[in-house]
């Protein structure tokens, strides 16, 4: 349970029709099987004390009273253990017959929910056999001891108050307000159902829509456990299809047509923050559930879910595709509103070669092309100095004449050490002063020229270096739009290559490559054997790293220790814990230390769910104090060292 983390299980025994005892050693041996893996909370099938297809069997004393019976047996060989199980089983109440989930833990069998929709319909008739579930809840004895039975009931753990879990069975699901809008609503992050879901074609397709995206609407966790192998097949097939969905991911699912126990760790920090996030989501109507406590023995969950360590890059080609062409598209569409609005018909960008410039070239080209506005309007500048390159400077040359953007060279050499002189700084001495002089010089030819040609500099800083603050403030921070402000720079990399891929032109496609392998640098220090020697990862670190830190911090609120362990994970066998615990250091150092500079950033438009605006997603104050942030970072380096 520690850092919210938590194992649970669906889980699809074989069954026998109508054989009770049979059926529950079944279960008891995966929940055995469930306890081994560290499992807290595992959900079964609907009806799988009986199986789901007894029919009018279920019009059997013998078969009813033997399933109470099951159900005490496996209430007691929970003792013990804290693994919450919900088991399906018919149940007699008053004279009615139910379709039940009954959550049992530790020799005790908690609460008992009914079916509240039953389908009559198609393949189904179970109004035949089984009457509705009411959600009032009431007290009915069981061997005698005082058990909730009803459809408002929500079990929550006492040691983990955000783990509070609602259970519904099958078409509870299926219809258009299920009850677990109504228990997330009063708090359950997790929702559990017991279903007996048969099998035709295309019907996997749609549960699996149903399930993920019931997940994704109500901010929560579903585990879904299907009845599967030893269902009579006299007419129906039932595939044990079961699913673990995570606010609308699918963390796990199971193959169909076989039985056995399905796992997944569920994050309910996630689950917690995004609905704190959200402020739509709102909670109410909880004083009208029975809340029913259990306990949970806190334990470190061993992770088994993957952790992508390029959270903003999918790592299917297809999907990788088709997002960078949509963050293309919003980031000229962005553009080309702001030309429009302001009437400027020139765009002016200083292309150095590297990576942001020449994917703010690119974004700028689609929007001049949208626009109907000539290409040859954008404004390229290329401002040679101490650290330029002959390969960036070739490189920026092929891009500007290939994309059909002018090309003017401002050698600002004679210029910066013009100022050097005015304020007396000493050109051998390559320290702060020497960079930042070369990056605000720069700014003031594009601005100026701008003026000249009645244009817009367009601004090619990306989130990443907004982020750690990696920017001259009144240089390269300063724009007029800012295109890239909202693009980490692990994206940066697939737009460019996925433009290089697409454009269909040799010349600027073998350009655009030469840009993605040379090494991120500003270039403001002198060359070394005429190569790059002022590499950026070299000084602030691994991109890849921060990305993932931005990420997890912004997105989440996750605290150091846990983005921590979550990055020790993503990375293992690429980066140690020494150089992780390193840079995240440095992160939350630059992070807090550096905001001043996003408080004034241009206008630029937002393409993904982590944004740096002080405008929108990021209102911090600049002097906030990193302290707590930091200090716990630090204490994790003396944890690892002892």
């Amino acid at each position: 349970m520690k850092d919210g983390f938590l194992k649970v299980a669906a889980a699809t025994p074989e069954v026998r029709v109508a054989d009770t005892v049979w059926n529950r050693e079944k279960i008891e041996e995966m929940i055995e099987e469930g306890k081994k893996a560290h499992v807290k909370i595992m959900v079964f099938p609907e009806l799988a004390l009986t199986a789901y297809t007894c029919g009018d069997l279920f019009g059997q004393n013998a078969l009813i009273r033997s399933a109470r019976r099951e159900l005490s047996v496996l209430a007691k060989s929970t003792e013990g253990s804290d693994i919450l199980v919900f088991v399906g089983l018919p149940w007699e109440d008053g004279g009615k017959l139910y379709n039940v989930a009954a959550a049992v833990q530790d020799g005790k069998i908690l609460g008992l929910v009914p079916k509240r929709h039953l389908p009559n319909y198609g393949e189904f008739y179970e109004a035949r056999n089984f009457e509705p579930g009411e959600e009032q809840v009431r007290l009915i004895d069981i061997d005698g001891e005082a058990v909730p039975f009803g459809g408002d009931i929500l079990f929550e753990c006492k040691e983990l108050p955000s783990l509070v879990v609602g259970a519904e069975i099958c078409e509870d699901v299926w219809v258009a307000c299920p009850p677990s809008i109504g228990y997330a609503q009063a708090g359950a992050t997790v929702i559990v159902n017991c279903s007996a879901s048969d099998e035709t074609t295309g019907k996997s397709a749609y549960r699996d829509t149903l399930i993920w995206g019931q997940s994704a609407r109500l901010v929560c966790a579903y585990i879904y456990a299907n009845a599967g192998d030893g269902e009579s097949t006299q007419d129906l097939v039932f595939g044990g299809h079961n699913i673990i969905a995570e606010n609308g991911l699918c963390l796990a699912e199971s193959k169909r047509f076989e039985t056995g126990l399905l796992t997944a760790d569920i994050d309910l920090e996630k689950l917690v923050s995004e609905r704190r996030r959200m402020t739509t989501f709102k909670v109410s109507g909880r004083e009208r559930y029975w809340i029913v406590g259990f306990s949970l023995k806190e334990e470190e969950t061993e992770l088994e879910r993957f952790i992508d360590p390029a959270p903003f890059v999918p790592d299917n080609t297809a999907e990788r595709e088709k997002r960078c062409e949509e963050i293309l598209s919003i980031q000229a569409m962005g553009l080309k509103k702001r030309l429009q609005h302001t009437g400027c018909s020139h765009a002016v960008i200083g292309l150095s070669g590297g990576l942001d410039s020449t994917l703010a070239l690119l974004v700028t080209a689609r929007a001049f092309d949208l626009c109907g506005i000539p290409r040859s309007q954008i404004q390229c500048v290329t401002m040679p100095c101490f650290g330029t390159t002959d390969r960036t400077y070739q490189n920026a040359c092929t891009l500007a004449e290939k994309t059909g953007a002018a090309l003017k060279e401002v050698d600002i050499k004679e210029a910066v050490m013009l100022h050097f002189r005015d304020i007396g700084h000493d050109p051998e001495n390559h320290d702060v002063t020497y960079e930042n002089a070369q990056a605000r010089e720069r700014t003031q030819v594009l601005m100026d020229i701008a003026n000249q040609v009645n244009g817009m500099v367009i601004g090619t800083g990306d989130m990443s270096e907004l982020a750690l603050g990696w920017a001259t403030y009144n240089g390269d921070h300063m724009s007029m739009y800012g295109v890239n402000a909202s693009v980490p720079k692990t994206l940066v990399r697939h737009l460019v290559k996925y433009y290089a891929d697409t454009c269909g032109e040799r010349e600027l496609s073998a350009a655009l490559e030469d840009v993605l392998a040379t090494p991120v640098s500003p270039e403001l220090l002198p060359p070394k054997d005429g190569k790059i020697s002022q590499k950026t990862e070299d000084l602030v670190g691994p991109y890849e790293l921060h990305d993932f830190f931005l990420y997890q911090i912004l997105r989440y609120g996750y605290v150091p220790s846990k983005v921590y362990r979550l990055a020790c994970r993503a990375f293992e066998g690429t980066y140690d814990k020494a150089v992780i615990l390193k840079w995240l250091k440095v992160f939350y150092r630059r992070f807090f230390t550096q905001h001043f500079k996003r408080s004034c950033l241009p206008d630029g438009p937002k393409v993904g769910s982590v944004a740096v605006s002080p405008r929108g997603d990021l209102r911090m104050p600049s002097d906030a104090c990193g302290r707590i942030w930091v200090e716990e970072a630090e204490s994790l380096e003396i944890m690892e060292n002892n």
